[in-house]
């Protein structure tokens, strides 16, 4: 699956908050409210990837199509993923690593130290990729999301060059 990854425009909110609802559970998910003001935050910024061209014997070529977006934000040289959403259908494409990626040096750029996220505890997959891409579980916050799920704290230091992908 060919994708590229652009900067978030006015225009996505909608496809962004359908795919938020799409990948996480009712009290994890965001509402509108909560995802627009994440998004607006002052020293916040949206990735999107979406859908690269390609190739087709269709009369009308489809468009691009968003597979995915992360929010994140600095604030005294810590960074802070916010949210990363990858439909399912696109998953295990590398998508969720290359926004992690260019996150992590646009958090970097912003002389962050560290970057840190939080994700439910029984979210097997996303606590995987997390360490798999050199993130560990510093602490576990009760009654993180609104419908009472802990959470656990994960952190990553911008400033090893270890790379795992």
């Amino acid at each position: 699956m060919r994708f590229t990854v652009r900067d978030y425009r006015r225009e996505d909110f909608d496809t962004l908050w359908s795919i938020d609802q799409s990948c996480f559970p009712p009290g994890i998910s965001y509402s509108q409210y909560e995802l627009r003001s994440y998004v607006r935050r002052p020293d916040a910024f949206t990735l999107v990837a979406e859908s690269a061209a390609e190739p087709t014997q269709e009369p009308e070529p489809r468009g691009p199509e968003i597979l995915g977006f992360l929010v994140a934000e600095s604030s005294r040289r810590v960074g802070h993923i916010i949210t990363i959403d990858v439909r399912c259908e696109a998953r295990r494409h590398r998508i969720g690593s290359a926004l992690l990626d260019i996150a992590e040096s646009r958090l970097s750029a912003a002389n962050c130290r560290l970057v840190r996220l939080e994700t439910a505890v029984d979210n097997v997959s996303a606590v995987a990729f997390y360490k798999r891409r050199g993130f560990d579980v510093i602490k576990t916050i009760p009654r993180y999301y609104s419908n009472h799920v802990d959470a656990l704290l994960l952190e990553k230091d911008l400033r090893s060059t270890v790379s795992s992908s």
